[in-house]
């Protein structure tokens, strides 16, 4: 079973690439962060043809989450708790029931935080505590259960093509990386690099300055998967070649496999 998560900045503007990439990679879930529309105006005609049921927590213009999934999804829950006055769509969960059981998803699109100093950095910190305080949660209930999204987070100096370029960054200061370590440390396992531990490899690249051509990129999208999905984990992988099409996202997809 194949499960990615995708940043698609704008699912209207790059249906196109979504359809396209969908019918190539064939993902059974698919967790997409920056819908930028609101539920309502989500494209589910195109997609839905495709044989995905869909669970979408949208706002209009900015941010947005959805899941695609080609098997049921039950106990949808569109939104992060912690915070009642956080109006911003940025998390949607679901319990999705698969050939070998089930399996919960989350889709969650954590906030950037830039500028350093600023409330939005301190949104950011406070956002990935409530998602703290909700993974310890998930790890009581003993499940098998899959965090993907947008993390705006490189953990580590192997995630940035230049490290020294991001130091000013809400991306990478030691206050993030060190509440995403909290949180990994917590029995999460990051997908991705469970399979390819090496440096070189990349979720996003900047539009500006030829950043995909010259491969100044970063790893900011992760699939984190705890001890009983980390069990299945078989392959994992990053569609590079999807920010070489038309009009592209600026993040590209990244995928893992559970064996059934």
């Amino acid at each position: 079973m194949k499960i990615a998560t995708y940043n698609i900045n704008g699912v209207k503007a790059r249906l196109d690439n979504l359809l396209q990439w969908l019918k190539e990679a064939a993902p059974d879930i698919c967790c997409l962060q920056e819908i930028k529309c609101e539920d309502h105006a989500f494209p589910r005609g195109p997609v839905e043809d495709l044989g995905y049921n869909l669970a979408v927590h949208g706002m209009k213009g900015f941010h947005g989450v959805a899941i695609l999934s080609k098997f049921p999804m039950d106990e949808v829950l569109p939104r992060l708790d912690g915070n009642e006055q956080d109006i911003q769509s940025r998390y949607v969960e679901a319990v999705i029931s698969t050939t070998w059981g089930a399996v919960r998803v989350a889709s969650l699109y954590l906030p950037n935080g830039n500028p350093i100093g600023t409330d939005k950095f301190t949104y950011k910190l406070d956002w990935m505590r409530r998602l703290i305080t909700r993974t310890k949660q998930l790890m009581g209930l003993e499940e098998a259960f899959v965090l993907a999204g947008d993390y705006n987070i490189i953990p580590t100096e192997i995630d940035a093509r230049f490290p020294e370029a991001w130091v000013n960054d809400a991306l990478f200061q030691p206050e993030s990386r060190a509440l995403y370590r909290e949180l990994c440390n917590l029995g999460l396992t990051d997908g991705f690099r469970a399979c390819a531990p090496e440096p070189g490899h990349y979720s996003f690249w900047d539009y500006q300055a030829g950043a995909f051509q010259k491969n100044n990129g970063i790893r900011i999208d992760h699939l984190l998967l705890s001890p009983q999905a980390t069990d299945r984990l078989v392959a994992a992988g990053i569609d590079r070649h999807v920010r070489a099409w038309e009009r592209p996202s600026d993040h590209v997809p990244v995928w893992i496999e559970l064996r059934d």
